[in-house]
């Protein structure tokens, strides 16, 4: 099983040997996840800037996102940790859906692995612009969520329809990622859930589980351009605190609509370079 899975095609062995690296693109990939970890702390979205930075660095856009999801990892478990106490309020039902979660998760990395690279590149385009327009709809996602009636969504229907939808948003995560905080909270809706706070720190342990499974098959199957792991992993940790700080001084509107306009330019960009 492990010689099908790992990276033994020569087609992603290529793609390793032909990189090339320079300080430079340490310290720029290194700001993108300081920035990124600010942004995912006050409006969400960081991927939209950290994914199309590693690209722009050389990395192919499956190996980017591999290298992606590792590298933003340690950033969900500072999230659950700054959660804990309203994840302690936490219903224990609610906590079964960790299991959809690694379910789809893994499915997700799985699905990604045998996405032949010239494939998924096309894919990419509509991917960012899929998780843009998802984040620009987050205003209404949780003023539906904020008007849901909790009682109504309590039933063994809406539990079973929850646990089918988180699993393909962990599907979905595996796979690329973009986006799902938002499709979590949706998930969390249909259980009848309201307290933001509350979602917040479920979605964080959620997104643990989506990224920490996901991660763990693509180090697995050596998708991972390692050099770049340790740089974001602690860009995305000092950002998480100190560019929160400056964000919040601009205003969590303002974050948004600079994610809002580099997810679109970005967008824009891979569809010219798509169509060329």
């Amino acid at each position: 099983m492990r010689h099908r899975f790992c990276l033994c095609d020569h087609s992603l062995r290529d793609m390793f040997t032909h990189m090339q690296m320079t300080p430079v693109h340490l310290v720029i990939a290194a700001v993108a996840a300081f920035l990124a970890g600010g942004i995912n702390s006050v409006a969400g979205g960081g991927t939209l800037v950290t994914f199309p930075t590693l690209m722009a660095l050389g990395l192919p856009p499956v190996i980017a996102n591999a290298t992606n999801t590792v590298a933003i990892w340690p950033g969900t478990v500072g999230s659950l940790w700054g959660f804990r106490r309203e994840f302690a309020q936490t219903e224990t039902r609610m906590r079964w859906l960790v299991i959809p979660s690694v379910i789809g998760g893994a499915a997700g990395a799985l699905l990604l692995r045998i996405t032949p690279p010239n494939a998924f590149e096309k894919m990419v385009p509509f991917l960012v612009l899929f998780a843009t327009v998802i984040f620009t709809a987050r205003a209404p996602i949780q003023r539906l969520i904020k008007s849901a009636h909790p009682e109504a969504h309590r039933t063994k229907k809406w539990f079973v329809i929850g646990l089918v939808f988180q699993m393909l948003v962990g599907l979905y995560g595996g796979y690329f990622g973009a986006g799902i905080s938002i499709m979590m909270l949706s998930a969390l809706s249909i259980f009848g859930m309201t307290d933001m706070l509350q979602m917040n720190a479920l979605t964080s342990l959620f997104s643990l589980c989506i990224n920490g499974v996901a991660a763990l098959l693509f180090i697995w199957a050596s998708m991972v351009y390692w050099p770049y792991v340790l740089v974001m992993a602690i860009g995305s940790i000092l950002g998480g605190y100190g560019a929160a700080g400056l964000a919040r001084k601009i205003g969590g509107d303002r974050v948004r609509v600079f994610v809002l306009v580099v997810g679109y330019a970005i967008s824009a960009l891979l569809f010219v370079k798509m169509l060329r």
